[in-house]
């Protein structure tokens, strides 16, 4: 299998994972605070102890450098502002949010990089993008401004993850993911009660844990791959994901709208990789 084709899929699948965070983050009865904080100890095992059964957990020590200080910070400022965001507004505002992850990347990819997207990507953004507001037309403008705004702040995260990535392929993936879990605790600590958290609560958030950690590296493998405007592209399949777990499991019922914009949305992911592979 090329390196594009794996790319595609480690991204296809970070993106069926992280479409189900909106489900642990609601589901769960824990303060935010205590969720970022045993949720990234959670991640943060799983992926050193990963490293450690490979056997690359002292190479990736030795290549970490000030790029994956850089993608560590990054992740880390997006996950304190992920998990609140869930709490204070709906799982498909957050998800439709993060579909202007594609504009952003390619934005960022063409200041930085100079790297153009191609035809096939920017239509199919452009596609993508009217979904969006197709979704965001069918009511669910009446959430908290500042569940919205962290969502925004989120996404811009992740697409300067996936340009750094793109600008430097060589960094490591996984010790950034597992470190911008451990550089929250503090915060999270100081912010919140983890301590006084339910005993029941806590197999489902180190469930939640380990999820985080598996979506996080695969997005940043994959981010290594591909162009930045794809990786993102690709990543936006969370959009229609998210919202329907949330209407199957939380019964945050998604109008036919949100259900169209959607569809459109996926097919346009779709013909973008079909179109990419016959070029």
């Amino acid at each position: 299998m090329g390196s594009r084709r794996v790319g595609v899929l480690l991204v296809v699948v970070s993106a069926f994972v992280f479409s189900t965070a909106g489900i642990f983050t609601k589901g769960i009865a824990v303060a935010a605070w205590d969720t970022i904080f045993w949720r990234g100890v959670s991640a943060a095992g799983f992926t050193l102890a990963y490293l450690a059964v490979r056997g690359t957990l002292v190479q990736e020590v030795r290549q970490f450098g000030g790029v994956a200080l850089t993608v560590t910070l990054m992740m880390g400022a997006g996950t304190a502002a992920f998990i609140p965001a869930f709490k204070l507004t709906h799982v498909a505002n957050v998800a439709l949010i993060y579909g202007a992850a594609p504009f952003f990347a390619a934005a960022l990819a063409w200041f930085w990089l100079r790297e153009l997207p191609s035809r096939t990507v920017v239509l199919a953004s452009v596609v993508a993008f009217g979904g969006v507001l197709l979704i965001f037309t069918s009511g669910l403008g009446g959430v908290a401004l500042r569940g919205d705004l962290l969502a925004l702040f989120m996404t811009l995260m992740m697409a300067g993850t996936m340009v750094v990535y793109r600008a430097y392929p060589q960094t490591t993936a996984a010790l950034p993911a597992a470190l911008s879990s451990v550089v929250l605790l503090p915060l999270a600590y100081w912010q919140g009660d983890p301590f006084a958290v339910a005993g029941d609560q806590l197999p489902w958030l180190i469930l939640f844990g380990l999820i985080f950690a598996v979506a996080s590296v695969t997005l940043s493998e994959g981010a290594r791959r591909l162009p930045s405007a794809e990786t993102a592209l690709l990543s936006i399949l969370e959009m229609p994901l998210a919202p329907l777990l949330a209407y199957v499991i939380l019964a945050e019922r998604a109008s036919a709208q949100v259900i169209t914009g959607g569809a459109i949305i996926l097919i346009a992911v779709v013909w973008s990789q079909t179109r990419g592979k016959g070029h």
